[in-house]
């Protein structure tokens, strides 16, 4: 897909919570929003922010085309990601658009996919459960978080599709981790992840034992987002590849993690 180095004007700043916030950004110039696929990622140049040197990475997580909306969801990780969660609106915010590749589709229709989300990592589900849902797919959501204050846009999920919780300390939802709840006892037409690494190897061996092809976005620390200062290589199946061009989305058969 073609690349844009484009200005967004910031026109919500929405907390979510202490650690995450909801940006969202609309064309400067009050141009249409370029095409964009569930799964790619933005790279934000991060404005007064003197040690911030190198654009920060962000996920897609959601695409409001009658609004001529992009949606990002923030995790105020390092001194880049807090200096954009405090910015205020109307702040003019300069991004390359759209970089990454996007999910697969399930085979069939009749049995529901699984999108599988942990912390930060629900964020490019959301965009994706909308697109399924469009193609006449019915997607399921298991969210997991420490605790019900962490979990986030829950409403938006439930709009999409059903919700499946699993918190930590039992506070909503099933105790335990997400590859811990009963919805595994069901099955599934493709099941899809994004959150820490260790969740995505657990949930990548569950759809192995059964059988279901299984997609996973990497989170691996990235710089350029074209492939050319070699951060995020990732071991796979073809050799070493950058997550930014090649990825960030990889079924997991391509992966050479012990599962």
């Amino acid at each position: 897909m073609k690349k844009y180095i484009l200005d967004f004007t910031l026109t919500e700043n929405k907390a979510l919570h202490d650690a995450y916030v909801l940006l969202k950004l609309t064309p400067a110039d009050g141009a249409p929003l370029p095409p964009m696929l569930p799964g790619q990622f933005v790279n934000i140049l991060v404005p007064d922010s003197p040690k911030t040197y190198l654009r920060r990475p962000i996920s897609i997580h959601n695409v409001d085309m009658e609004r001529n909306e992009l949606w990002l969801l923030v995790r105020k990780a390092g001194e880049g990601t807090k200096h954009l969660a405090a910015m205020p609106t109307s702040s003019i915010i300069n991004m390359v658009v759209p970089l990454g590749n996007t999910f697969s589709y399930p085979a069939q229709k009749h049995v529901a996919p699984l999108l599988v989300g942990g912390g930060v990592g629900v964020a490019p589900l959301l965009y994706w459960g909308k697109e399924l849902l469009r193609q006449g797919y019915a997607p399921q959501f298991l969210l997991g978080a420490r605790s019900k204050k962490d979990l986030l846009q829950l409403e938006e999920f439930a709009a999409i599709g059903k919700v499946h919780i699993a918190t930590d300390d039992g506070s909503f939802g099933e105790k335990g981790v997400v590859t811990q709840h009963s919805v595994w006892n069901d099955d599934f037409s493709f099941i899809y992840a994004c959150g820490p690494k260790p969740m995505m190897v657990a949930v990548a061996s569950k759809a192995k034992s059964k059988q279901t092809p299984c997609e996973v976005s990497l989170e691996n620390t990235m710089a350029c987002g074209v492939g050319a200062c070699l951060c995020c290589v990732e071991k796979t199946t073809q050799g070493h590849v950058c997550v930014c061009k090649e990825g960030p989305i990889f079924n997991t058969e391509q992966l050479t993690w012990q599962i």
